[in-house]
């Protein structure tokens, strides 16, 4: 058995070097398909990354989905990122958890758990810089552009903030909220490796080759 460092140094080389596109499951938003069907399709397109969204589960249901997610991440050689409830990706054995800026301070969940990969949301460049510091293995970007997972929100960074915020941080990072697949290439151009979609999968008429698609565009096919 791999010790603590060892277990979070191979997860952390697999998100630095393979991670390109990285789905965030949302079931309501998904034309009612479920996250098991969403799960085996991003898997099957070549998603090298998941993350268990679920705010409306039960403590029992959400557990044992995560246990399922665990499961079939482990078979593809994926990560598994539970968003928000370090207690379920701790028990479901998950690569990690997202934070955000309300949840759990990350510097308390790192000493409890320094194999996990811990990824923090920022809304401004305070946060993006104090990342690392507060045991941060990368941080989020976002929301970039209007989005329907984040309802009610009126104030949005913007391309142009993405540069800003990357320069407070040496952190890899990820980028998310409303981005499409047109907006691709001006990412790539500013620098983003890793963006995060929920709709862009969740409502694709076909998960799977909407999930390559991505890949290809962000440069990272799978053979």
């Amino acid at each position: 058995m791999p010790n603590s460092a060892e277990l979070y140094n191979r997860r952390l080389a697999i998100f630095q070097e393979e991670v390109t596109i990285y789905p965030v499951s949302c079931e309501k938003l998904a034309d009612g398909r479920s996250d098991y069907q969403w799960l085996d399709a991003v898997l099957a397109g070549g998603a090298r990354i998941v993350q268990l969204r679920d705010k409306e589960a039960d403590d029992r249901t959400l557990y044992e989905k995560a246990l399922v997610f665990r499961r079939k991440t482990r078979e593809a050689g994926a990560l598994f990122i539970m968003n928000d409830r370090a207690d379920i990706a701790l028990l479901a054995e998950a690569d990690g958890v997202h934070l955000g800026i309300n949840d759990l301070p990350a510097q308390e969940l790192r000493k409890l758990a320094p194999g996990l990969i811990i990824g923090v949301s920022a809304n401004t460049e305070e946060q993006a810089a104090s990342a690392a510091s507060r045991g941060a293995s990368y941080f989020n970007i976002g929301p970039l552009f209007p989005t329907r997972t984040k309802a009610g929100l009126r104030s949005f960074l913007g391309l142009e903030a993405v540069a800003r915020f990357a320069a407070c941080s040496a952190l890899p990072f990820t980028v998310m909220g409303g981005i499409k697949l047109e907006h691709v290439p001006e990412l790539t151009a500013i620098g983003v490796r890793r963006i995060a979609v929920v709709t862009a999968l969740t409502k694709a008429v076909d998960i799977g080759a909407e999930t390559r698609r991505w890949i290809a565009a962000l440069g990272q096919v799978k053979s």
